[in-house]
């Protein structure tokens, strides 16, 4: 008999996992919009990321630091250095980002992020001596082509794009840190310490610009990015880590950029037939590099 359907889905639960991520990670994109005429990017960072700390804060400290491959060496020591050092370099995409905004259009801005499905591969293959799988660069070359078409990015040398670009670099490595932890510690603990990481180095920057005015709406975006986008979120893709390398999972969240643009159209935006091709090129693209992953199971005679 062949395997059962059930076993099969499990299979593809870190999968499932990425996918919930990036679907409240593109849902956010409205609501970030409207909550930053209210606060400021950093004001938000803190709030957000500092309430999505404190909610998985109760769940880490009931839980071992242990994953489910610790090295000898590891100890609390780790969870809390590799957590300090994935926040740092979330945080310091972050500033990146919000700084090339200032500079460049959105599409442009929303295009050049996407590239760190091409940074992401890179760095693996450079750390880790090996380059990933055919499938994987084929995939990456379908993805840029589909990003381009999808937010009709009109790329340049300026300021604001070069910024941007290292948003893209920063956020390769924060793929590949996590691929390197995600096994030896546990995803809860992991993700909380990370998040306060990410708020205590937004906080300088929020110093200085402001924070804001803590309006309904923004106190609804706190919640909605907090909680979902947050602390829910960034555990799932901790977790599906474990069994998808950083190349893959990259891919994976360019699901993000196809979501906010459906949600787009659900309140009345369009992103015109290019845009659409775009889409379906992406999801194409992730479509090639989940070939071969699974290999179905021999039918049993």
């Amino acid at each position: 008999m062949s395997e059962p359907i059930s076993a099969r889905v499990r299979g593809y639960l870190p999968e499932l996992a990425i996918a919930t991520a990036a679907i409240l990670y593109g849902s956010t994109f409205t609501v970030v919009q409207n909550a930053l005429d209210d606060l400021t990017p950093s004001g938000l960072n803190v709030f957000r990321f500092a309430l999505g700390a404190a909610v998985l804060a109760p769940f880490a400290l009931t839980r071992s630091w242990r994953g489910p491959r610790p090295r000898l060496a590891d100890s609390s020591r780790t969870l809390f250095v590799g957590g300090i050092a994935i926040g740092a370099i979330a945080a310091g995409a972050y500033f990146c980002q919000n700084l090339g905004l200032q500079h460049t259009s959105t599409s442009n801005s929303a295009f050049i992020t996407g590239l760190f499905a091409v940074t992401t591969p890179v760095i693996e293959a450079i750390i880790f001596r090996r380059s990933p799988r055919a499938a994987i660069w084929v995939a990456v070359v379908m993805s840029v082509f589909g990003l381009f078409l999808l937010t009709g990015a009109e790329p340049t040398l300026g300021f604001g794009d070069s910024v941007t670009l290292v948003t893209a670099v920063l956020f390769g490595f924060w793929f590949v840190l996590i691929g390197m932890f995600a096994n030896r510690l546990d995803a809860v603990s992991l993700t909380a310490v990370q998040l306060g990481a990410i708020a205590v180095f937004s906080l300088p920057v929020a110093l200085i610009e402001g924070f804001g005015t803590l309006t309904g709406g923004a106190v609804l975006a706190i919640l909605f990015t907090g909680v979902g986008c947050s602390a829910i979120a960034f555990s799932l893709s901790v977790w599906a880590q474990r069994a998808i390398e950083p190349s893959r999972a990259s891919l994976l969240n360019l699901l993000e950029p196809v979501v906010a643009g459906l949600i787009g159209y659900a309140v009345g935006e369009r992103l015109g037939a290019v845009g659409y091709v775009g889409a379906a090129v992406v999801i194409a693209a992730i479509i090639v590099a989940e070939r071969g992953t699974h290999p179905r199971s021999p039918v049993e005679v």
